[in-house]
């Protein structure tokens, strides 16, 4: 099973109530169970084709493995349709190859990285990003995140060579509201332009600067 159903949030926690704002009303769409564990070691997968996933900023790719398995990946920059890829303790040093983090040289490009050995990739997983690997030390390795902040990771950890792919996607221009709606964007509208009951800053005669001060949100 490769996707599942999707049940809307609409910016509501357990209880029902509102914790994110302008949230809702997003179009339909199933979630694509992708593999952030890449545990088929050894075993050789070809990408048969490359997709466009609702959920996320990246492309996906749809993995075929020789033993019949088949997964969706994060799609890395450069990989193409019939390229073949392969997940094991040591192997070469190829884009979306996955491998322990101590068998990859200094100096590499990584994302898919797991913050715990077997828990699965965590850090540097949304569209053009990726992490340096800039030293080691016993069983840590140091890398440089995007933001630039440097983290220590036990080298026993898993991580994909590479950069995530689709690193164009904050330059797109959505042309108008419903494209946003269809995201599941809704208006954000100010507290001086509320009536008082939906809004400390709301009411008054006129256009008002609020009368009190500012709230959030």
């Amino acid at each position: 099973i490769l996707k599942k159903k999707k049940k809307k949030k609409s910016g509501r926690n357990n209880q029902g109530k509102i914790t994110t704002r302008h949230k809702g009303g997003e179009h339909k769409r199933y979630y694509r169970i992708i593999d952030f564990k890449r545990n088929n070691y050894g075993i050789k997968g070809f990408v048969k084709r490359i997709e466009y996933d609702p959920n996320r900023s990246s492309n996906i790719a749809l993995i075929y493995y020789i033993n019949g398995k088949k997964n969706y990946i994060l799609c890395p920059k450069n990989l193409n349709i019939n390229d073949e890829i392969i997940s094991n303790y040591k192997t070469s040093i190829k884009i979306g190859n996955n491998l322990m983090i101590k068998n990859i040289p200094l100096g590499t490009f990584i994302h898919c990285i797991e913050l715990f050995p077997g828990k699965g990739a965590q850090i540097s997983r949304s569209a053009g990003s990726s992490s340096l690997l800039i030293s080691r030390e016993k069983k840590y390795t140091q890398i440089r995140l995007k933001s630039n902040e440097i983290r220590r990771i036990n080298s026993n950890c898993f991580a994909t060579i590479g950069e995530v792919g689709n690193e164009k996607h904050n330059l797109i221009k959505f042309g108008k509201a419903g494209i946003k709606r269809k995201l599941g964007i809704r208006p954000t509208v100010r507290g001086v332009a509320m009536n008082p009951i939906d809004h400390p800053h709301g009411g008054g005669e006129g256009k008002t600067s609020g009368g009190r001060h500012p709230v959030t949100p």
